[in-house]
């Protein structure tokens, strides 16, 4: 098989595959030898017809198409990497005429992933927040650090904010109990904050043995409506009271449990750990702030193809996050009370611009000439490897080679966001300017709003806050 590339302009592409006559034959043999035993004729065993009888049945072209299939599914991949094409859409395949014993040619039509002329992309202004660690975050990570070797040991007193007390209860709104309104041997921390408000403040004072009836409101935004607003009975049984016993900060401790052998030690690595950790933190949030205004620099005609393409695969990644909450994608929608087409249309603004990131940035990527060596690709497969815990090999082998292309493209695109940030108008800030907060504010706003919508549907005990 030869193939010729005719032309590559306008973000399209038209290729010529060749199969000589031979190939042509072979490939028709070997759909006759896959299929002869689907064919029955009378003086023949099934499977058994010479392919010349079943032609003369069923037309010389039977296994015409099968045969075309193959080539092209086999030939196809290899012909778009020798020429480099990066295709968008599905192939308009023409074929010269089809005879056996003559040479076979395609010609193929195919959209490109369009690359644009972007503007200004050079010397983009962006605040980048200075690296502060305050003394208070570091006693608050030795804090989460005791608590991880806290004992926990059973009082006998009456319990206290901060205790946790096993405990049975059931409830009743008017005398009734309610779906969710039960639990046996729960644990609740007291003061956490878990249940609904007044529920743990109820419990304080109660000593293991003792019942106790703890009334409380249900919110009137609580998700199960049919609870929102009334008042709830709790008949409360307290098995047991436990206390987390924090150990004392001391060098003794620190060289048992930590790599240092003294406090002072662990706090200046924790310090620099932490700075380290917010420099990078705070370069991301630049370079995403970067992306964005190159965003809002460049208009870009996204060709639909690509975004039904995203729209899809934002879908497919809905519908994963939901199977792991063990819910089917069916069930969300009708959670939401919305159809398909519904959603999509929804997600479809953030996925266009998805694509226009991607699109922008790859274009930055061939104006600047930005290539991808083998070394950046073993580098990737190297931090892919610590990512999963499995071998770069492994990787390798399970992307597969004709996949290789979108390792590199991502690679090409970090390297196209790594150039911006280098030739961007970096300002190094303590705070941002209330311009620059209220676009953060709204990005976090987003992200929260994309967390509740994951956490409604979570499934909860009644008198959950959550």
């Amino acid at each position: 098989m030869e193939t010729t590339l005719v032309s590559k302009e306008n973000n399209q592409a038209e290729l010529i595959m060749d199969f000589t006559a031979d190939e042509f034959v072979e490939a028709i043999d070997k759909v006759y030898k896959k299929t002869r035993k689907n064919f029955v004729i009378n003086g023949f065993r099934k499977g058994k017809a010479p392919r010349k009888i079943i032609e003369a049945r069923y037309g010389q072209g039977i296994f015409f198409e099968d045969a075309i299939n193959d080539l092209f599914s086999a030939n196809y991949p290899q012909a778009l990497r020798d020429n480099d094409l990066e295709v968008i859409s599905d192939p308009q395949v023409d074929f010269s005429s089809i005879e056996e014993g003559k040479p076979l040619k395609m010609t193929i039509k195919v959209g490109l992933f369009p690359i644009v002329e972007v503007k200004d992309y050079k010397g983009i202004s962006v605040e980048q927040l200075n690296v502060k660690v305050e003394d208070s975050e570091i006693e608050e990570r030795i804090e989460q650090m005791r608590k991880s070797h806290a004992r926990v040991e059973t009082v006998e007193r009456p319990a206290e904010n901060g205790d946790t007390v096993k405990l049975d209860y059931k409830g009743t709104i008017d005398g009734q109990e309610f779906s969710g309104g039960s639990a046996d041997d729960m644990d609740l921390k007291l003061g956490s904050n878990t249940f609904i408000p007044g529920f743990e403040d109820g419990l304080v004072g109660v000593s293991a043995g003792e019942e106790k009836d703890v009334t409380v409101t249900f919110p009137d935004d609580y998700q199960a409506k049919d609870l929102a607003g009334k008042d709830a009975v709790f008949h409360c049984v307290v098995k047991e009271v436990s206390h987390e016993e924090l150990p004392e900060l001391t060098d003794d401790f620190v060289a048992d449990v930590t790599e240092f052998d003294t406090v002072d030690e662990m706090k200046k690595d924790m310090r620099e750990t932490m700075e380290s950790d917010k420099a990078d933190a705070n370069k991301e949030e630049a370079k995403a702030d970067l992306i964005e205004k190159l965003v809002e620099a460049n208009d870009v005609d996204v060709p639909a193809v690509m975004i039904e393409d995203e729209v899809t695969n934002d879908i497919n990644e809905m519908d994963q996050q939901m199977r792991y909450q063990g819910l089917s994608f069916d069930q969300y929608l009708n959670i939401l009370g919305k159809t398909m087409d519904e959603v999509k249309n929804e997600i479809r603004p953030d996925s266009e611009k998805k694509v226009v990131r991607r699109i922008l940035l790859r274009s930055v990527a061939e104006a600047e000439n930005i290539e991808v060596s083998d070394e950046d690709v073993d580098n990737e497969f190297e931090r892919l490897s610590k990512q999963y815990g499995l071998k770069p090999e492994d990787i390798r082998k399970s992307i597969g080679e004709n996949n290789m292309n979108f390792v590199k493209n991502d690679i090409k695109v970090n390297k196209a966001i790594d150039f911006l940030y280098d030739n961007a108008d970096v300002k190094f800030v303590d705070e941002k300017t209330p311009a620059e907060e209220a676009k953060a504010d709204e990005a976090e706003e987003a992200d929260e709003k994309s967390a509740k919508a994951e956490k409604k549907h979570a499934k909860t005990e009644a008198p959950s806050v959550d």
